[in-house]
């Protein structure tokens, strides 16, 4: 009876480091909102152009690739810097910041910047089938690798003061329902179309016109979605390098900013103009990578 009121306790005692994993790594990816909504809205964009059978095998390729990223080398390596060099978390988090102004920068100087603006991408038949496919994933991956880092390295932030072995089961869960919100998302998405040319066929009025509406109006939201990823970027990554500014001692860009959000009142108000700081700063920083990367010359292939 005695050993039978140890388990017992073990397992109450069990039950609530479950609990206590589960609500610190809910914690954690709340913390990493923005990253995963940049993730989520910059995907769709690899598997344009595929024929409908393959984008769900396309988008389960890319996000066993992200879970490899999360488990096999970002998870170890961020538990050693949190084990060992914890002071190395925030300049590794200002240079993801960075690369993300980075990228949504780049993108604006393609949408808006002189040059040829390119149009809709051919159907991936035409250039290139299996190979181009596989070029697709694999840059996939490579990008989500560097908003996968952030995403875990945001999330250790939150757990940093918890045991080492709670630290890893919280990365690990986060790592995992992640992806499986990310890419459940992305593969919903860009399925809409389908379901709504399922729905159309119906014998339902009803149903026709949803389906019809579907049909319509996934292009125009794919578009929609992918503007929004541009100001994820930039957001974000304005967002990361003014909080991490101020964790390295650079105070005067985060309470400037803070006294602006205090100064709006705060709640929404207040968020809209600490978000519209961040995504300024994103540009600015972002425009400044840009120019050095395709401004200066460089030699011709």
């Amino acid at each position: 009876m005695a050993l039978l009121d140890d388990v017992a306790a073990l397992a109450k005692l069990a039950a609530a480091s479950v609990d206590d994993i589960g609500a610190a790594a809910g914690r954690a990816s709340t913390k990493a909102a923005g990253v995963v909504i940049d993730d989520a809205a910059v995907t769709p964009r690899y598997v344009q152009g595929f024929d409908p059978s393959r984008e769900l095998t396309v988008i389960r390729k890319i996000a066993v690739g992200s879970l490899r990223n999360k488990i096999v080398f970002i998870l170890p390596a961020a538990l050693l810097l949190s084990q060992y060099a914890e002071w190395l978390l925030a300049p590794i988090l200002m240079l993801g910041g960075t690369y993300l102004a980075f990228e949504g920068a780049e993108k604006l100087w393609e949408k808006f910047g002189p040059g040829d603006h390119h149009g809709p991408a051919e159907p991936v038949a035409a250039d290139g089938g299996a190979d181009h496919e596989k070029t697709m994933v694999s840059g996939a991956i490579r990008t989500d690798f560097i908003l996968s880092a952030e995403i875990m390295v945001i999330a250790l932030k939150e757990v940093t003061d918890e045991p080492f072995v709670s630290r890893a089961l919280i990365l690990a869960v986060v790592a995992v329902a992640i992806t499986a919100l990310v890419y459940g998302a992305v593969g919903l998405i860009v399925k809409m179309d389908d379901i709504g040319l399922h729905l159309a066929k119906k014998s339902s009025a009803v149903a026709q016109k949803v389906g019809r509406g579907l049909v319509v109006g996934m292009p125009i939201f794919l578009t929609v979605l992918a503007n929004i990823g541009i100001v994820a970027m930039l957001w974000v990554g304005g967002h990361i390098l003014l909080v991490n500014a101020d964790e390295l001692g650079w105070h005067w860009p985060y309470e400037t900013v803070h006294h602006w959000e205090k100064d709006a009142g705060g709640g929404a108000v207040g968020w809209i103009v600490n978000t519209a700081s961040s995504a300024v700063i994103g540009i600015v920083v972002g425009a400044i990578v840009v120019a050095v990367m395709h401004l200066i010359p460089r030699k011709k292939h």
